[in-house]
């Protein structure tokens, strides 16, 4: 039987507010289990939680509760929510990594370099960066007259490919991805779907966010649905019951006889 690379307890993130004193619930006693090889669809309502998810793990965010247990490459078992800065820093380098939403990069740094930074940062000489770089940009429909441009100029179809290929330029065991075809074409979006069939046949274990059932029947070998908070569901209903009413009073809906 194969380990768990990626174990979740009880996960839970909320924020607080200290002006005025307000508690934000946000994500909700999440569990799941990772295998090597894997693909797990993060799927739910907006705003249930689910990036706020993969941000604990990567630990951008602290988590309120529960347990993040990472089996690394030798063996050695850590908990992300009780691991210290200094150990992230390092997991991050050798066995994790996060493709966002959005690109964040340097402004006046070419879409080659950007792509290629990582392997720089591992300590890599830039030539053999460059071409690993090169590689995956023409595996994801990225036109070769882009490379040397600044993608802060790109459209967010090219802006969410180039940040595709710099989150997965590193070869690592773990890789979390945030809506990763949002912003693209189906020629696009295929290319992405073929990429990560070949990092799971490589053992590569992934968490991603779908919105798209198509994508999870596609790519996913099991679904965890991160279902909103207790509070959070409350206040939509009211919201939503709210919203109905003023309708109704508003003369916005009409009941047909």
């Amino acid at each position: 039987m194969t380990h768990w690379l990626l174990k979740v307890e009880k996960l839970e993130k909320h924020f607080l507010l200290h002006e005025p004193a307000r508690r934000i619930p946000a994500t909700f006693r999440v569990d799941l289990e990772l295998q090597p090889g894997r693909l797990l669809a993060i799927t739910g309502s907006s705003g249930a939680g689910k990036s706020s998810l993969l941000k604990c793990i990567w630990r951008t965010y602290l988590p309120t509760g529960g347990r993040v247990w990472l089996r690394e490459a030798d063996g050695t078992v850590t908990d992300l929510a009780a691991a210290s800065e200094q150990k992230m820093l390092a997991l991050r380098r050798t066995e994790m990594s996060h493709v966002t939403q959005f690109l964040r990069c340097l402004p006046r740094k070419s879409a080659l370099d950007v792509v290629a930074q990582p392997l720089v940062d591992d300590g890599a000489p830039p030539e053999v960066a460059r071409e690993r770089a090169a590689g995956l940009l023409t595996r994801l429909n990225v036109p070769a007259h882009l490379w040397s441009v600044a993608p802060a100029t790109f459209s967010g179809g090219e802006q969410q490919r180039i940040n595709l290929a710099r989150g997965l330029i590193r070869p690592v065991r773990l890789v979390l991805l945030d809506e990763p075809t949002s912003s693209l074409d189906p020629v696009s979006r295929e290319c992405v779907i073929s990429l990560l069939r070949e990092l799971k046949m490589a053992g590569t274990a992934m968490l991603a966010i779908f919105h798209e059932p198509a994508l999870v029947e596609a790519l996913a070998d099991g679904e965890v649905r991160v279902p909103p908070h207790p509070d959070l569901a409350l206040d939509a209903t009211a919201t939503a019951t709210a919203c109905v009413a003023a309708a109704g009073t508003s003369g916005l809906v009409r009941h047909v006889a």
